[in-house]
């Protein structure tokens, strides 16, 4: 256990020594947000009607951005290789990965929600589904982003292959996320949710190894 928490904390201490990660996936979140209302207009009712699909779509688009990152750095400098030798199996390692992840990437755009919610004339009801929905879908996002930079990590262009690799697997995820927001914080979208994020997250570290060992073989 203590070896799995230690993993955890060294992505977290990596991605703040590089910095500014996390402040660029919130500017991103919230710049589609400030844009969205230029191009729609100013109606209030139509901004508060479209919000929860363009929260959505600003938290896909914005995990995207840190994709590429989550194994390619550890290819790189050679741990990796290190980590398919360890004491500790490499399902743990990767899970520990994706934990590391999901805190650095959805985490703080669930922050930043209220910002959104602001800007899209989101009522406090909208913007607690919205950030209900955020907490029980963007674990099968990360977990499906793992997958595919498990996929591409050897590739070149994997950055770029990867969210093509990985966006017919998120289209549930968005369906039912934006579904949950409007209705019953209780009802089938929000069950659905948790189904599938329950689901990703206890396969993704398993599919995610095997990758990496292909990749390596």
């Amino acid at each position: 256990m203590r070896a799995f928490q230690a993993l955890i904390a060294r992505d977290l201490r990596l991605s703040t020594r590089i910095g500014g990660e996390a402040l660029t996936l919130v500017l991103f979140f919230v710049m589609i947000g400030v844009i969205v209302p230029f191009a729609v207009g100013p109606d209030k009712v139509q901004l508060a009607r479209l919000a929860p699909g363009i929260i959505w779509i600003a938290a896909f688009l914005s995990m995207l951005l840190g994709l590429d990152r989550l194994f390619r750095n550890d290819d790189e400098d050679g741990s990796l290789l290190l980590f398919r030798h360890a004491a500790i199996p490499l399902e743990a390692i990767i899970a520990a990965k994706v934990i590391a992840h999901w805190l650095l990437t959805a985490l703080p755009l669930i922050v930043a929600t209220p910002i959104l919610a602001i800007l899209l004339a989101m009522d406090f009801t909208g913007w607690w589904q919205t950030v209900l929905s955020l907490l029980l879908g963007t674990p099968a996002l990360v977990g499906f982003g793992a997958l595919g930079a498990a996929v591409t990590v050897s590739l070149r262009r994997g950055g770029l292959i990867a969210p093509v690799l990985i966006l017919p697997l998120c289209i549930p995820v968005l369906i039912f996320g934006v579904s949950a927001i409007g209705g019953d914080s209780s009802g089938p979208p929000m069950l659905f949710l948790a189904a599938i994020s329950l689901v990703v997250a206890a396969f993704a570290p398993f599919t995610a190894a095997l990758a990496l060992r292909a990749n390596g073989d």
